[in-house]
């Protein structure tokens, strides 16, 4: 994966649209002194290039439910098996990010639970059945802070 290079029109682009995804072309197209199509070509280059990868609604998990945030440590019997364990993973719904890692753990992961008992059955239901020795699991009480990537800067590196 390469580093793109990015303009000064690009730069203030992704800056607006990270801050609003849902931003009018047109306004991104007047807060950048530029036409309309100007914008909606650049938006598709950095699309393109894989440097915006679209546009979401974001559901808050606790106003559907969802009050335990989770991320859990696994560490597998076997590491040759993280492609089957991490198919394995994607099919649980519950489970929302999944990364390999260095360090202790062979992978982590997020899960969003009901409660804790609804996170407990999940733990022995699911995961524990994928093969892993051991999992160490770390409740989060309220996340502080979320944010995109800063786009401030990218043009001096």
């Amino acid at each position: 994966m390469g580093h793109h290079q990015l303009d000064e029109l690009d730069e203030q682009i992704l800056r607006l649209v990270a801050d609003n995804a849902r931003i009018p072309f047109l306004e991104v197209a007047r807060a950048c002194n530029v036409s309309g199509a100007a914008i909606h070509q650049r938006i598709q280059k950095l699309t393109n290039l894989g440097i915006l990868k679209g546009s979401e609604y974001v559901i808050d998990p606790e106003s559907v439910g969802y009050e335990t945030c989770a991320y859990v440590g696994l560490y597998l019997k076997d590491p040759s098996q993280f492609d089957e364990v991490t198919e394995a993973l994607r099919q649980i719904p519950e489970v929302v990010e999944c990364h390999y890692t260095t360090g202790a753990f062979d992978m982590f992961i997020k899960i969003y639970a009901r409660n804790n008992h609804h996170l407990l059955t999940i733990i022995h239901d699911r995961l524990q059945p994928l093969g892993l020795a051991r999992s160490e699991t770390i409740i989060s009480f309220r996340e502080a802070i979320k944010r995109q990537l800063p786009i401030q800067g990218l043009l001096d590196r």
